[in-house]
């Protein structure tokens, strides 16, 4: 123990009277309105270090408010990116709802304009196959859907049904070779039939060389065959070439319903030739 005290003697002399200064000071500093050299020089050696440890103290309280700062603006962030996608997701809704309630307004404008009765039907499945181009719909024997009807979109024929199941149906678009329809021109009334090339075109077959037709008529169906009603929109002429040889003209068809973007249907509840 003198060991140490001998070793530190004079910073623990130092150390004792600072501290018996600091106590003098704090016992006479009420007492007197002026400060003495003594109180002077003890404020002048406290002074930078109080400074310095206040600026210390400064420092990490900043660092902590900015700590609780950023912690704060992370959660508000998280927040607001929630917020924008529930709003995106609630924006997408009503554009998809605003985009279908357009297209069954025109639906129903179609079946306004029809004289038999139609039954609405949505697209639930396609084929594309290189054998059959079809498409399934959500509706089928049990709704009234029978085998040949017709069925038509708002843009025009899509085609007819082959098999009609208790809650689903097929049908064989217009596109397909297997397809054909009674069609006439609309300008001319030059006649044929419309019958699928594959992919998404078609052709008017048996147009005498000598009939008018011209790229950018309308073809209709003619209403001959009793399955398809007569003045529905098939598409337009996109090509005529008269061959040299043989009494027909080659003519293509740009079908006015593109199928890959077809979701709902009206299926024609027309009754055939056989059922009358």
């Amino acid at each position: 123990m003198l060991d140490f005290i001998n070793k530190y003697r004079l910073r623990l002399l130092a150390g004792a009277a600072l501290f018996a200064a600091l106590i003098f000071y704090s016992m006479n500093l009420r007492n007197k309105e002026k400060t003495n050299t003594f109180e002077k020089a003890v404020i002048s050696v406290s002074s930078p270090i109080t400074g310095t440890v206040s600026r210390v103290d400064d420092f990490f309280t900043s660092i902590w408010d900015d700590y609780l700062y950023l912690v704060g603006v992370e959660k508000e962030n998280k927040k607001l990116h929630e917020t924008v996608k529930i709003l995106n997701r609630r924006l997408i809704e009503r554009r998809e709802a605003a985009l279908e309630d357009e297209r069954l307004k025109k639906l129903i404008g179609l079946k306004e304009t029809l004289q038999d009765p139609s039954i609405a039907a949505r697209v639930i499945g396609e084929d594309n196959s290189p054998w059959f181009k079809t498409i399934t719909l959500d509706r089928g024997s049990k709704d009234g859907i029978r085998e040949n009807m017709p069925v038509v979109a708002s843009a025009g024929v899509v085609g007819r049904v082959v098999k009609a199941a208790g809650n689903s149906s097929r049908v064989l678009l217009l596109t397909d070779h297997a397809s054909d329809i009674s069609a006439v021109i609309q300008r001319s009334r030059a006649r044929g039939v419309v019958k699928g090339k594959g992919g998404y075109m078609c052709s008017l077959e048996f147009s005498v060389r000598g009939e008018d037709v011209r790229i950018g008529d309308v073809v209709l169906t003619s209403g001959i065959g009793g399955v398809f009603p007569k003045g529905l929109p098939i598409g337009e002429v996109t090509m005529v070439r008269k061959g040299t040889y043989g009494i027909f003209q080659i003519v293509d068809i740009r079908p006015f319903v593109y199928i890959p973007r077809l979701e709902e249907v009206l299926v024609v509840s027309r009754k055939s030739e056989e059922d009358q």
